[in-house]
């Protein structure tokens, strides 16, 4: 209980303060829990390329914040997943023993599931950032305004939060119909309970930030990231069982691995950040 909430507390701090603070937070989660994913992938005999995908990962998240920020073409961001995969396949080619597709495919989405789609909180958190320089420093008073991106980012991380304790406590007191054979202790009972705690806190969001169609928006605002959230969690969980391990790592004690914590908030961002500009443009 204590871990979490401090974990709660400095993710809270992080997204206030945005810039390279939000910036090398994400780039450390991830590379932590692309530490677990191969560890996963091993015990299924596959040898990933682990130190070239880590560190294109890397790569990725960094030259995704330059890219929010202008201080690289947008072009040049976008071409970092591709170089990386051609990088990676190639190492895995020239190594003595040459790897197995197992190795390429998990070395490839390791790079797409825990570098590329995280990066997308970078942009989330970036979305209508007044750059007034490009030698702006360690903290910028920019990050801590009130943008569209700093909205999108902390509402919707409130209502993962939301929707899995809702799911939790719901599931616990009055689950009875299994969701999934990927994980038998959730219900569906949990997921309306899920659902309707992130549409409940959405609604308060949209009214508190004078959004559009509050009603509404906020009703499809929390569906939606309660969704998202429950993807990210069965796709680990498939993982996991496929692994035949219960935790992806022992990171955080009492509570598994760094991934068992943001597998939730992996598949979240790209998705909002794309529905948000596709808004924005129709509009």
């Amino acid at each position: 209980m204590r871990s979490g909430l401090l974990i709660g507390i400095f993710g809270l701090i992080v997204v206030l303060l945005g810039g390279w603070f939000f910036t090398l937070a994400t780039a450390l989660l991830t590379y932590l829990a692309l530490l677990e994913f191969f560890r996963m992938a091993e015990f299924k005999g596959i040898k990933p390329a682990t130190k070239t995908t880590l560190f294109s990962s890397f790569v990725i998240i960094i030259s995704t914040y330059l890219d929010t920020i202008g201080l690289i073409e947008g072009e040049i961001s976008n071409s970092i997943l591709p170089i990386c995969s051609v990088v990676i396949c190639t190492w895995l080619l020239l190594q003595p023993k040459p790897g197995t597709i197992s190795d390429i495919a998990a070395s490839i989405f390791g790079l797409f599931y825990l570098g590329f789609l995280p990066s997308y909180w970078i942009k989330l958190r970036g979305l209508e950032l007044v750059v007034t320089s490009s030698n702006q420093g360690f903290i910028s008073f920019e990050n801590l305004s009130n943008t569209t991106g700093l909205h999108l980012t902390l509402t919707s991380c409130f209502l993962i939060v939301a929707s899995d304790i809702g799911s939790y406590f719901v599931g616990k007191s009055f689950g009875k119909k299994s969701l999934s054979p990927i994980s038998p202790s959730k219900t569906i009972e949990g997921l309306i309970g899920g659902i309707s705690c992130s549409i409940l806190l959405a609604i308060f969001f949209a009214f508190l930030l004078n959004w559009e169609n509050p009603l509404l928006v906020g009703i499809l605002y929390g569906i939606l990231i309660s969704l998202m959230a429950l993807v990210g969690d069965l796709i680990e969980s498939m993982m996991k069982r496929d692994a035949k391990i219960k935790d992806s790592g022992t990171f955080l004690p009492g509570h598994g691995g760094i991934l068992d914590r943001i597998d939730s908030y992996i598949f979240t961002p790209s998705v909002l950040y794309y529905i948000f500009i596709i808004l924005k443009y129709l509009n």
